[in-house]
């Protein structure tokens, strides 16, 4: 082990400033064998069909996963005409998208759903919170709560995000690029709980720690106080999804010179690093060395370069743009979202998470309605149309993918709490720009929004999808952890020809 000395600081990860300098010890970052391997990909080039023309349209991508579950009779598939104990207490209203109808409290989601595709078909056989599920591919027969509440389950997937990365890694022959390409906000996915472990589905999987999502942290606070309880918890404060400060931001800690970091100091480092040129080459021999070898210049990039801060504070947005958005958390972490795009990001990734106790966010066990019309449903709202509107009046929509998912969506009928459990039999989903065709419907739900009537879409076909319009072939395989190539998605997917412009 050779190691480079200096002041101890630490990092949001508990990462020291001065282990991003260690040469050797890749044990540091938990990396394995397979985190970086570079087995070839096999593609057979852009899947055939119809669907050809769309391949690769999208550039960039926005991945908006409201955990917990929104109910699709209060969204984008109401049913009015339906008894009272299916259709519950809200109207719906007519939106820019003939023959749609939304929720009434969704008024500027409204306006702009005639940019959109809406999937009501989307069905699985899982309702448990599957975000892994939805987000990753993994084989539904190793599929379950334990799993879901594992991150570090060897039976997991990579998460979409980290495929695109690793792919994006190779096509550039390793090299990271001067803007970090997979990025996801607010701030780690459950790390906002104190009663429940971390969930599965936003991590490398078996392409490694390497290529998981560099995670932000949010620098505000709250301006609403909210109570919230479930049997044996409860939380108490001011919750920023509510509502947040005008000084509400985001950061990547490495992403700004550190107060005792010059230019010079960080040159220095580099030579420092260039001394050991002989062990770097023989470490570079083995896999792990070449997964520490990213991290090292992810450090560089990230300490060198203003880029990835900048884009992240939002504070240097006008304040109508931010008010476009809404001054919620998941709001202003959508107009990040368009920054980092803006700025050179490939993929990030926006999620709508728990926030003081499980339970939370979109999982309306209870209180639904209340929760719907007042926590809900209008920070989403101006936050959806607000990105929509923000990509199209900046020419940035035709490349971008926005795509607004969930694990599953909520029983038709209300239970005896007057709410909506699990379900997932039937659902809905919203998907705009990058070459998502514009004003259109897929599938349908039967009467009371209880099964699929038309055209059943999984979720590994909508993942199949998008990688379609990254230009990333079904076909391409990537490693597992024996090196072993493997597919994209474990089970048969088929790209949605109908979803696509």
């Amino acid at each position: 082990m050779l190691r480079a000395f200096g002041s101890r600081k630490t990092l949001c990860d508990g990462i020291t400033r001065r282990d991003w300098l260690n040469v050797g010890g890749t044990s540091l970052f938990g990396l394995g064998l397979s985190d970086l391997l570079h087995a070839d990909t096999e593609s057979q080039g852009p899947t055939s069909g119809v669907a050809a023309h769309a391949f690769g349209r999208a550039k960039n991508c926005i991945i908006l996963f409201l955990y917990g579950s929104p109910s699709q009779l209060e969204t984008f598939d109401m049913k009015p005409e339906a008894p009272l104990e299916i259709r519950g207490q809200m109207d719906p209203v007519a939106s820019s998208l003939s023959g749609l109808d939304v929720c009434e409290y969704l008024p500027e989601t409204a306006k702009i759903m005639d940019r959109t595709t809406v999937v009501r078909s989307l069905a699985h056989p899982h309702p448990i919170h599957g975000v892994a599920f939805a987000t990753t591919g993994i084989d539904k027969s190793k599929l379950d709560v334990a799993a879901e509440l594992n991150p570090q389950d060897p039976r997991h997937h990579p998460y979409f995000g980290s495929v695109v990365e690793y792919l994006d890694r190779k096509r550039r022959g390793g090299h990271p690029g001067d803007m970090v390409q997979n990025v996801a906000l607010p701030f780690p996915f459950s790390s906002q709980r104190s009663d429940q472990p971390f969930r599965a589905g936003p991590y490398g999987g078996f392409l490694g720690p390497s290529n998981q999502p560099v995670w932000t942290e949010y620098r505000g606070e709250g301006t609403k106080t909210i109570t919230k309880a479930r049997t044996g918890f409860s939380f108490t404060g001011k919750e920023p999804y509510l509502g947040c400060t005008r000084d509400s931001h985001f950061e990547i800690s490495a992403a700004g010179k550190l107060p005792d970091l010059t230019v010079d100091r960080l040159d220095r480092r580099r030579d420092l690093l260039s001394q050991f040129d002989q062990t770097r080459r023989d470490l570079d021999k083995s896999v792990s060395g070449r997964s520490f070898s990213r991290f090292q210049e992810m450090a560089f990039s990230l300490l060198s370069s203003p880029k990835v801060a900048q884009a992240l504070d939002v504070r240097r947005e006008a304040d109508t743009t931010r008010d476009l958005y809404g001054m919620t958390l998941f709001g202003q972490s959508c107009l990040a979202a368009r920054r980092l795009v803006e700025a050179g990001t490939r993929l990030v990734s926006v999620f709508w998470d728990e926030y003081g106790l499980a339970g939370d966010a979109w999982d309306t066990h209870t209180n639904h309605h209340a929760r719907m019309k007042d926590q809900l449903l209008p920070p989403f709202d101006l936050a959806f149309s607000g990105l929509i509107r923000d990509l199209e009046q900046r020419g940035m929509l035709d490349d971008t993918m926005v795509v607004c998912i969930s694990e599953h969506g909520r029983t038709p009928k209300l239970n005896g709490s007057a709410s909506r459990d699990h379900w997932s039999r039937a659902y809905s989903a919203a998907f705009a720009g990058g070459g998502f065709a514009r004003g259109n419907v897929v599938g349908a739900s039967d009467k009371h929004a209880s099964d699929v009537a038309e055209r059943p879409v999984s979720p590994k076909d909508v993942l199949a999808t998008m990688y379609h319009l990254l230009g990333i072939d079904l076909h391409t395989r990537i490693p597992d952890r024996t090196g072993r190539p493997v597919p994209l998605l474990p089970e048969s997917a088929d790209i949605v020809p109908e979803m696509l412009a």
